[in-house]
């Protein structure tokens, strides 16, 4: 059974039709990546599959059950998590601070919020883990504005993580870094999901070095449908999909 199931979905903002019948799935284990040109829908899906918008029609399931429309704070209780495009980060909070407001989530204690978080043992002890994972680990007294750019980036996968999910879905997770950070970020990320037991990611990525690099299957989406759902290899040797999609042979 697949973990994430999306069926026949449709996404109309008044006339315009964002998504035009797009269906995927993503099982345990896999590593899926959306790709397409400026305006074929890849944030739209993402808000779908995440909650932050409700499709037109189609189904959603997650784990077998139907979650289309149930919003993105619900969803990360029953195990799935997203990161941005644009890093999403307290400016006044320490890294360590926004690690902490998703521990704090996970394990139901929002109400507190930093009452008591410098006495809870299990709250420091986790945020230590997961800063530790993303090489965050000597940031976390840090203001979180004061990081570099790709430092940012990470902290945002990191509060993504610190919520426990079983799928992350990631929003150009290496958008605004150099090339050399962008493999950072992913060896990072891959190596830090496997610890944590994260089961699958879906990623929205533009990079094609990285997408190729890191991808079990790719969804290629065009005007709001699926182009294309394979391998990478099935991918290198579609030359409309190249073509449409990329828009210049791949290298």
């Amino acid at each position: 059974m697949a973990l994430l199931e999306a069926k026949d979905i449709r996404k109309f903002y008044g006339d315009f039709c964002a998504l035009d019948g797009v269906s995927l799935s993503v099982a345990a284990g896999e590593f899926v990546s959306i790709i397409g040109p400026n305006g074929a829908g890849k944030t739209t899906l993402v808000n779908v599959l995440t909650g932050l918008a409700t499709p037109t029609t189609g189904t959603v399931r997650f784990k077998g059950e139907e979650v289309a429309g149930i919003g993105p704070v619900r969803l990360a209780r029953r195990g799935m998590a997203r990161s941005f495009q644009l890093v999403n980060i307290f400016p006044g909070l320490t890294a360590g601070e926004t690690i902490a407001v998703a521990v704090l989530s996970r394990l139901g204690r929002g109400r507190r919020l930093w009452a008591s978080l410098a006495r809870d043992a299990e709250v420091t002890a986790s945020v230590r883990d997961v800063a530790e994972l993303f090489g965050l680990g000597d940031k976390l007294s840090r203001p979180a504005r004061t990081l570099a750019q790709g430092d940012k980036k990470l902290l945002d996968v990191a509060s993504a993580f610190a919520l426990g999910p079983e799928i992350i879905l990631l929003d150009e997770p290496t958008s605004g870094v150099s090339t050399r950070d962008k493999h950072l970020i992913m060896e990072v990320l891959v190596g830090a999901a496997k610890r944590l037991g994260i089961k699958a990611i879906l990623q929205i990525e533009h990079d094609m070095d990285i997408v190729f690099g890191y991808s079990d299957r790719i969804v290629a989406l065009h005007q709001g449908r699926v182009l294309a759902d394979t391998t990478p290899a099935g991918i290198r040797a579609d030359a409309q999909v190249i073509a449409t999609v990329v828009g210049k042979p791949l290298s």
